[in-house]
């Protein structure tokens, strides 16, 4: 096992020798690297380039979270999600939290946590995520863009928890915010 300081010098040592755009899209993009490890071997990285994205826990007076059901094509299943959107360019995560509450479940909030903020796969993207608990909400009408099709329900924030061990909830966003905010809940 490398020591923490001998594995950043490693990060280091990766030299780019070449990076070509394979793919421009409105979400992301495609390069492939060609990078020099520091054994002296070239290889090829294939990175996705994600402007980043935020997602909320909205918790209600009554202890309940506003989780989302909607169809996702990659995978090609209904799921249920937290809500959560694309920063816009140069826009703030939390005018981005706030902005998607309100769009994807009509709500607005008094306050919001921020719990955490990490990349969500850097093994092949760029994509970092930022991570709030809403809380005292206020309801209003909802604001979907005209491409999004989904259902919300209020579910008590203990069977969401159990909907993750049922297997129920399987988007990882979901799950890192709802023990995140199990973990704020109680402060």
């Amino acid at each position: 096992m490398k020591d923490l300081r001998e594995v950043e010098q490693l990060g280091k040592k990766h030299k780019k020798i070449k990076s070509q755009v394979k793919f421009k899209g409105k979400i992301l993009n495609l390069r492939v690297d060609e990078v020099e490890l520091p054994n002296g071997r070239v290889v090829e990285r294939e990175v996705v380039e994600h402007r980043g994205a935020v997602g909320i826990v909205p918790v209600t007076n009554k202890n309940e979270v506003i989780l989302l059901r909607q169809y996702r094509y990659p995978i090609n299943e209904v799921i249920w999600e937290i809500p959560a959107g694309l920063l816009d360019r140069k826009e703030n995560p939390l005018d981005c939290a706030i902005r998607e509450l309100k769009e994807e479940t009509g709500c607005s909030a008094k306050k919001f946590i921020k719990m955490a903020e990490f990349y969500l796969t850097p093994g092949n993207s760029n994509e970092y995520f930022y991570l709030y608990l809403a809380r005292d909400l206020n309801r209003g009408e909802v604001e979907l863009e005209e491409d999004e099709f989904l259902e919300s329900k209020d579910v008590l924030f203990q069977d969401a928890l159990e909907m993750i061990v049922d297997n129920e909830i399987k988007d990882a966003k979901t799950i890192v915010g709802l023990c995140l905010a199990e973990k704020f809940l109680r402060i």
